[in-house]
């Protein structure tokens, strides 16, 4: 444009432009500045282009690196889902193991419960039919020690009546010795030991019963022709080995002056505090016992 007003210029002033250029010199000149501007508005579309494709790869660069974070964060997400189920999975076997287990200890008490009670029946039917046994022998007296034979050359009553005479000689004059049945025991108690057989008197009172032991255990010693005997009453062997377990307790406490006592036909009595305590089995002594500081120093090794 610059180059085509030059010529103008020059034409107005009376110059031609032959006279300075010839048409060819001014197409070329036209053209070579064409060219110029032409490669000018190219290069100026090449920078911004490329300034584009920069900032388009920036761009691109930015979100394939969010992209890229996204993808780690869901495959996070992913994996924390995974590790949750399997948790889920693992609470839920554990929760399974756990209601198991408890079945099985629910089951456990019930079964439990039942032999208690199981027990606890045969216990009270065992001790009615002792109790039972002992009230049906409750007169009965036994004679031990009695030499083999005598019984068959005399009888059992007459044995009987001679060791009352000879041992009570007040008391063989009492119509207290009213016999209603006398037997010679038939069994051993120990079958790899010789022990003598029993005499079993059934007498028709308790009170004359009551009376001969009594006697008896004032004496101390009871003899039959020179031999000492014994003479006892007719327990079930439940109820002797729990007259047994008394001894040492009746001892010890015979010892404080507490008054102590064996019962019919197992049950323990003694003075306590002023009032007359009595009991079945060690088992409920032992928890009146707890509440007492001063028993329990009485009784501190036997229960």
């Amino acid at each position: 444009m610059k180059r085509q007003k030059t010529i103008t210029q020059m034409r107005e002033k009376g110059k031609t432009p032959e006279n300075q250029l010839s048409d060819q010199e001014i197409l070329s000149l036209q053209e070579k500045d064409f060219r110029l501007l032409m490669q000018k508005m190219m290069q100026d579309i090449g920078n911004k282009l490329e300034a584009k494709i920069d900032t388009l790869q920036e761009t691109w660069s930015k979100e394939i690196q969010d992209i890229k974070l996204k993808q780690v964060e869901m495959q996070n997400t992913i994996t924390e889902i995974k590790k949750k189920n399997s948790l889920e999975a693992a609470n839920s076997r554990i929760q399974e193991a756990e209601e198991g287990i408890s079945e099985v200890e629910d089951r456990l008490v019930e079964t439990t419960d039942v032999e208690q009670k199981r027990e606890k029946r045969l216990k009270t039917n065992e001790e009615t039919l002792r109790e039972l046994w002992d009230n049906v022998t409750h007169t009965n007296i036994c004679i031990i020690g009695v030499p083999e034979g005598e019984e068959r050359e005399k009888g059992t009553e007459k044995i009987f009546q001679e060791t009352i005479a000879k041992n009570f000689p007040n008391m063989g004059k009492d119509p207290l010795t009213q016999i209603q049945e006398a037997q010679q025991v038939p069994y051993k108690i120990n079958p790899r030991r010789n022990t003598l057989r029993h005499i079993l008197i059934q007498l028709t009172k308790i009170k004359d019963k009551d009376k001969i032991l009594n006697t008896a255990g004032e004496k101390k010693q009871i003899t039959y022709k020179g031999t000492l005997i014994r003479l006892s009453a007719d327990f079930s062997a439940e109820t002797l080995q729990a007259r047994r377990e008394w001894h040492d307790i009746l001892n010890v406490m015979k010892g404080k002056y507490l008054q102590p006592r064996l019962l019919y036909p197992a049950k323990f009595s003694f003075r306590f505090e002023g009032e007359i305590k009595s009991f079945t089995d060690k088992q409920k002594l032992r928890e009146f016992n707890n509440s007492k500081p001063a028993l329990q120093q009485i009784l501190k090794e036997l229960l």
